[in-house]
């Protein structure tokens, strides 16, 4: 091949990886890590980010009623749908702009080396479960390992620097450690068990998508991401309000009244294990939930179940990845993260921890 006709097509392709990384930083720049910095500084000095958005400061959340569900509908929307639409943006531009042989060879493959480098990609993400949801979804279109995008899809949650931070300066320090300790081996660990339980399809990493043989002009490039964006939103948000508003109605029965009589008791780290599991926040609304808890009476360990639970996983957004995943990995997943969940809190009460 000529050299003036190499020099051409890498240029070709170079754009649209800038673009993308320009969309990455700026993105999260605006929506995560200005506010969060700001945010760290309201932390240290008053102890606190915020009211509860589960129950605010009553001790049990409002009975189950349409009214229940919008409100908590409209709080969660509120808080996220920034995040959410870069989400979506990210998801789409990686299957608009991200050639799918530069992602198989970074998270394609099928040792632990994919699944830590889907982790740490994570780090400075900083998404909910469901923001989280479209890259994810994105990464497996581009034919990621299922391992490297598990880990990527919990990284953002577990691993979140910014909450880490908050939960040391509102609830104490020994908290944030808790959460570390626990949160790199259900990342990685996770991720690891979902590389051996997938199984690629004859072939799967043979195939390239669309936009490796569509010409990389910038009106081709253009049209196609708004397709992808467009058949994204429609495939992923409607379900996911859905179930929005079922939790915000059922989260009377989800939690029940907080105090001094729940303690420590196993059933209720078991049972608050799997609330949480199945419960959707914002990005570190866990720590006003469990600040508020705690002021209630709740005991150590169902509140150190909460801490690994509630962002680690959400039935929506297990619900948004069921394309993406096997029905046996994200079962497996969920019910895995509700076991860390268990020995968290039972890890915090061998501790003493309040």
């Amino acid at each position: 091949m000529p050299a003036a006709v190499q020099t051409a097509r890498h240029t070709s392709t170079r754009w649209p990886l800038l673009l993308f990384f320009l969309l990455a930083v700026a993105g999260l720049f605006y929506v995560k890590w200005y506010p969060y910095y700001g945010r760290a500084f309201v932390a240290a000095e008053h102890h606190a980010i915020g009211h509860s958005i589960l129950m605010g400061d009553a001790a049990s959340a409002p009975a189950p009623s349409w009214q229940a569900a919008l409100d908590y509908a409209l709080a969660y929307g509120k808080a996220i749908w920034q995040a959410m639409v870069l989400g979506l943006l990210l998801g789409s531009g990686i299957q608009a702009l991200l050639p799918a042989s530069a992602v198989q060879r970074l998270l394609g493959g099928h040792r632990f080396g994919a699944v830590l480098t889907g982790g740490l990609l994570a780090v400075p993400g900083m998404m909910c479960t469901c923001c989280a949801a479209p890259v994810v979804a994105g990464l497996r279109q581009q034919h990621a390992s299922a391992g490297a995008a598990m880990a990527f899809w919990l990284g953002n949650t577990l691993l979140n620097p910014a909450t880490l931070v908050f939960m040391g300066f509102v609830l104490g320090w020994h908290w944030s450690l808790l959460r570390v300790v626990l949160g790199v081996p259900m990342v990685f660990g996770l991720g690891w068990l979902a590389n051996r339980m997938a199984r690629p399809e004859p072939g799967e990493l043979d195939r390239m998508p669309l936009a490796a043989t569509e010409p990389l002009t910038f009106a081709g490039v253009g049209l196609r991401w708004m397709r992808i964006f467009a058949r994204m939103t429609a495939r992923l948000i409607p379900e996911y309000i859905v179930i929005v508003l079922l939790l915000g109605a059922a989260r009377a029965w989800l939690f029940p009244e907080i105090g001094p009589a729940i303690g420590n008791h196993l059933l209720w780290i078991v049972t608050l294990s799997l609330a949480g599991m199945l419960f959707v926040i914002p990005t570190a609304g866990e720590v006003p939930i469990v600040q508020a808890m705690l002021s209630l009476g709740l005991g150590g360990g169902p509140a150190a179940a909460l801490l690994l639970t509630l962002p680690a996983v959400s039935l929506p957004s297990l619900v948004m990845l069921s394309r993406s995943f096997s029905a046996r990995t994200l079962v497996t997943v969920a019910l895995s993260v509700a076991g860390f969940g268990v020995l968290g809190g039972l890890l915090a009460v061998w501790l003493g921890m309040h």
